[in-house]
């Protein structure tokens, strides 16, 4: 029989690689968004999750085996974050109809469970690296913990199980999406070289030298599909990066070989894409008349504050999987190949000249 999903956010990063999963797998997939962007084997449902009656709506004939929710809202504020985000989960769990059979909802968080929410992020007293998942939470507000305390709350009303997913930073494609760092980076280099100006790293002397680790979007949806589909793994909350690990000052010059730019050598000093990249929103539109592009519009590729608030972080940042590992999960992504295929994807796809 024909398992069926509901992908929360499925034009988003991690959404659309978790939809274009499960099709391949064989599920009758429901992709929900404000704006459904068309997926090949997607059947679209238009919801804003932040109306509840209008969500009840448009759930109201659904009863998926599985629900995927990838999606949030960012807020001026973290007391905002948590109310947004809060209620956006809480009316998606309570418009399904109630499960007459097993159902499994998987909730995507990522890192700043434990580095602290964008307003403190990565400052005071942080769990010693690496990550771990029975670290808990911090001594602050943070939209994550609201997201899963309504998780917990609508599981035990409803008899569902659940898994929360940790990723570090995800790479993958998605047009618009606030967390985007591999295409704000292929964007930055671009300009680099249309301008004859040096790749400049932006972040901190400690994420240059330190060890970090990232995400693949294709990696989480295969750990999300395997926490639904493992009992081991239901009613945890778990990490999930890539496998491997690696310094920026190794990654930083092989990303400007493969845009034909100089790389600057790293001086100490933070200089934020979000200053470097500020007055070139019509030099982007510019270079997109020219060379064909998709997307003229710098804001709707290029998201330099959430990479400044990564590449910028004073600490090292890398991520236990050992959880996953001892219940069977085994994805592994070498982190510049990831980087490279979407790459290459963002030139096939005439969003990067």
């Amino acid at each position: 029989m024909t398992k069926t999903a509901l992908v929360v956010g499925a034009s988003g990063i991690v959404g659309s690689a978790t939809a274009e999963l499960l099709v391949q797998q064989g599920w009758t997939v429901h992709g929900l968004a404000r704006r459904p962007t068309g997926q090949p084997g997607v059947r679209p449902v238009v919801a804003d999750l932040q109306d509840a009656a209008a969500t009840k709506a448009a759930l109201r004939d659904l009863a998926p085996d599985a629900v995927f929710i990838t999606t949030w809202l960012r807020q001026d504020s973290e007391a905002e974050n948590i109310r947004v985000n809060g209620a956006m989960v809480r009316n998606l769990l309570a418009a399904l109809p109630r499960p007459r059979g097993p159902r499994h909802v998987a909730l995507v968080t990522g890192l700043k469970h434990y580095l602290g929410p964008f307003e403190a992020y990565g400052q005071g007293t942080l769990p010693q690296t690496p990550f771990r998942e029975e670290q808990g939470r911090l001594d602050a507000e943070n939209f994550y913990y609201a997201q899963e305390d309504e998780l917990f709350v609508a599981a035990a009303r409803d008899g569902f199980s659940w898994s929360v997913h940790r990723p570090h930073t995800v790479i993958g494609l998605a047009v618009g999406n606030a967390m985007n760092m591999g295409t704000t980076l292929a964007v930055y280099a671009t300009l680099c070289r249309e301008r004859g100006r040096p790749f400049v790293f932006p972040g901190s002397a400690a994420q240059w030298s330190g060890l970090t680790d990232m995400t693949d979007a294709g990696q989480l949806a295969r750990h999300l599909l395997w926490a639904a589909e493992t009992e081991a793994a239901h009613d945890e909350a778990f990490n999930i990066v890539n496998g491997d690990v690696f310094r920026w000052q190794w990654m930083w010059p092989r990303f400007a070989q493969w845009f034909g730019v100089e790389s600057a050598p790293f001086d100490g000093v933070v200089r934020p894409l979000a200053e470097q990249m500020a007055g070139d929103a019509d030099l982007w539109r510019d270079i997109a008349a020219r060379e064909g592009l998709a997307e003229p519009d710098l804001t709707r590729l290029a998201s330099p504050w959430h990479t400044d608030a990564d590449l910028g972080r004073p600490i090292e940042v890398v991520t236990d999987m050992s959880k996953s590992r001892r219940l069977g999960f085994t994805g592994y992504q070498p982190t510049d190949d990831a980087f490279f295929a979407l790459f290459e994807r963002l030139r096939t796809e005439r969003l990067v000249p």
